[in-house]
């Protein structure tokens, strides 16, 4: 099972290029590069300067993947959690994101079982199941700031034990 945080920016900026729906063609245009200058900012060769994060950030957003700020926050040992775009929260979205949450652990608690099948966890399996570890709490993060952006009190504040 390959790790969900990439290790490298570098690895980053390759599997962003690969995924673009439409492929490299699609991505440079996009970007409004030509697809060698591309290639070439992709992969770090030719002398150029790598694309930087605002052009992965672009490419990112339409692929809907985060793989840019889960390895910058990696790298302090945080993991990132989208803030909820309050326009969008419904009941039916909280069900979703409850059921992404759940789907998140399983693979913890999944991977956690076939690491455990012979008695010891490796290095490897350790670091892969942290990496899941942190998807399942960014997202258990998400959903919790979601129902409270959902369900906040158009009121005043006020206590909450209801006295006063």
């Amino acid at each position: 099972m390959k790790s969900p945080v990439l290790e490298t920016r570098r690895a980053v900026v390759i599997e962003v290029a690969k995924k673009y729906p439409g492929g490299q063609v699609c991505a440079s245009a996009r970007l409004s590069l030509d697809l060698k200058r591309f290639k070439n900012q992709v992969y770090e060769s030719g002398g150029v300067v790598p694309l930087s994060d605002e052009e992965v950030y672009v490419l990112e957003s339409e692929q809907g993947t985060t793989h840019l700020p889960d390895y910058i926050c990696a790298m302090y040992g945080g993991v990132f959690v989208r803030l909820p775009e309050v326009g969008d929260l419904d009941n039916v979205d909280m069900h979703q994101r409850s059921l992404r949450t759940s789907v998140k652990r399983g693979r913890v608690d999944q991977f956690l079982a076939l690491a455990l099948e012979d008695g010891e966890i490796t290095a490897a399996e350790a670091a892969e199941i942290l990496a899941l570890h942190a998807k399942h709490l960014a997202a258990r993060h998400e959903e919790v700031t979601a129902l409270i952006e959902l369900h906040k009190s158009k009121r005043s504040a006020r206590t909450p034990s209801g006295k006063g």
